[in-house]
């Protein structure tokens, strides 16, 4: 039996995400929900979904370990799939809470959209940006399998990653006068700012494909 594990750090809706999965995953995979350090590095693929405070995030990471899972699951190259702030972990730092430290996983900052985001350019521009939006495909990456090019993913998050290296960009989404980076991907690393599990048929296709890859 092959395991996809969802990391519960206490700090995510993981009921969503591992039904999603659950959903779409064949008979040979079993779908778990864990803390412990050793199941997330024995698992045969990782799920990394997160919300909330990225401060709060990695010191609840360190704290019980994971963030040590997580360093090694990375450098193991085992299929990971980072949703939301799970995506926002793997840069360097972050702006948010005065200034946070990251996985470093690629080199960037998360950044405020309060920075460069013109609310006053298009109507109904708020922060959070909330609601659905398309995504635009960079790589040909085997999640995009059965996505069509500019679908629309279910986004919620006020900050968005910003990669130094242009390689890793594997989508990208406009918001009012800002285009911004809405999935990083390399080597074994699929990260998404979108959720997956919000995101009806498509979402549950990118989860397929995640299970497949």
């Amino acid at each position: 039996m092959k395991t996809v594990t969802v990391i519960d750090y206490g700090m995510s809706n993981l009921r969503s995400v591992s039904k999603a999965l659950e959903h779409v995953a064949d008979n040979d995979w079993q779908v778990i929900i864990s803390n412990e350090a050793n199941v997330i590095i024995e698992a045969d693929k990782i799920v990394f979904p997160g919300q909330g405070a990225i401060g709060n995030c990695m010191d609840l990471l360190k704290q019980t370990g994971i963030a040590t899972a997580i360093e090694q699951v990375l450098a193991y190259k085992k299929p990971f799939l980072g949703i939301c702030l799970g995506m926002q972990t793997l840069l360097t730092n972050s702006e948010e809470n005065g200034g946070i430290t990251g996985f470093n996983w690629t080199a960037g900052t998360v950044r405020n959209f309060d920075k460069l985001l013109d609310l006053n350019s298009s109507d109904n521009l708020k922060i959070p940006h909330m609601g659905w939006n398309r995504v635009q495909q960079v790589q040909n990456h085997p999640l995009w399998f059965n996505i069509a090019n500019g679908s629309r993913f279910y986004f919620v998050h006020s900050y968005y990653a910003d990669p130094l290296d242009n390689t890793v960009v594997a989508g990208t989404t406009s918001y009012g006068n800002l285009n911004f980076v809405s999935v990083i991907a390399q080597d074994n690393v699929f990260a998404v700012q979108f959720h997956p599990e919000k995101s009806q048929q498509v979402g549950l296709t990118l989860l397929k494909n995640f299970l497949n890859w």
